[in-house]
């Protein structure tokens, strides 16, 4: 029997945000463009692309950076480019929703039809990554979209270090792995840099579940005022594409504005996870410790 192919271009993008919410998404827009030209069909942006990334600070103002899902302006402008060019984008955003607020993603299929939402899971909290001031922890759990090129999983920065994450959208069917990304230096520790924990961290994902994954992380210094005076991250770029073995497939550097894209084929993909046996040896039976958080009481 012929072996099936059932091809898909997945593009991550990579640029610099200015604080102009109308700057960063004509950019968006340029770099979708260019990404379908060069054959994408799912095309990431990074995380919160519409401004600098604010949580460098705890400030009430930024708090009117946030806009419902329901007709949100960028996300509507995403549909229809979207459907203009036939391709499928995930939109990250920050989502007001009555008076709980969420690190959010909407995923638009290649027709312009909003998929629906995936909100961000683990919320960090640390210098220089203060979300928990700003973000409830996401309620919709780990979820995949059916789109028309493929079934794709989307979660979000901070939930990219976690094996569950990835997991759970794999046993969902997931063919594909998708993290918009905001990380880059540590404020409080100038000797610290996680970037290449970072990359391999999720090539493991894609090794262990057997599925192609796709970063897309922010470039560029942005400097945020806090009551305790200025706060300054470097955002380290390093966007890539891995393969279904946790290969670097695609990758960028930490400076420059960059169109990522590579090709996989899903069915011979598909194969390979099934032959491998990771997913027919699994025992979820054994795996409760993984319902506790000190290893020995459920969570509750």
């Amino acid at each position: 029997m012929a072996e099936k192919n059932r091809l898909v271009t997945v593009a991550a993008l990579q640029f610099a945000c200015t604080d102009d919410v109308s700057t960063n998404v004509a950019t968006a827009e340029r770099l979708v463009r260019a990404a379908h030209q060069k054959g994408a069909n799912i095309i990431l942006i990074q995380e919160l692309f519409e401004g600098y990334y604010f949580c460098q600070a705890q400030r009430e103002d930024f708090f009117h950076r946030a806009k419902p899902y329901q007709g949100h302006p960028t996300i509507v402008r995403m549909q229809n480019l979207a459907k203009e060019l036939g391709v499928v984008i995930p939109v990250s955003f920050f989502e007001e929703a009555n008076n709980a607020h969420y690190n959010s993603v909407a995923v638009i299929d290649a027709d312009g039809t909003d998929l629906g939402l995936y909100r961000k899971s683990h919320i960090p909290d640390g210098p220089g990554y203060q979300e928990k001031f700003y973000f409830n922890p996401g309620d919709t759990g780990f979820k995949v979209f059916q789109t028309k090129y493929a079934k794709i999983g989307v979660a979000i920065c901070w939930d990219q270090w976690f094996p569950e994450a990835a997991r759970a959208m794999a046993l969902q069917g997931a063919e594909v792995l998708f993290y918009p990304t905001a990380i880059g230096s540590e404020p409080q520790d100038d000797g610290l840099d996680s970037r290449d924990h970072w990359r391999r961290v999720m090539q493991g994902h894609a090794g262990a579940n057997v599925v192609p994954l796709v970063a897309s992380n922010r470039i560029g210094k942005e400097i945020i005022e806090t009551e305790h005076g200025n706060s300054e991250i470097t955002f380290y770029g390093y966007s890539f594409i891995a393969g279904p073995t946790g290969e670097l497939v695609a990758a960028a550097g930490d400076k420059e504005e960059a169109v990522l894209v590579a090709q996989f084929d899903l069915d011979k993909i598909k194969s390979k996870r099934h032959s491998w046996g990771v997913y027919r040896d699994r025992r979820p039976d054994l795996y409760k410790v993984l319902l506790t958080l000190d290893g020995i009481n459920p969570a509750k």
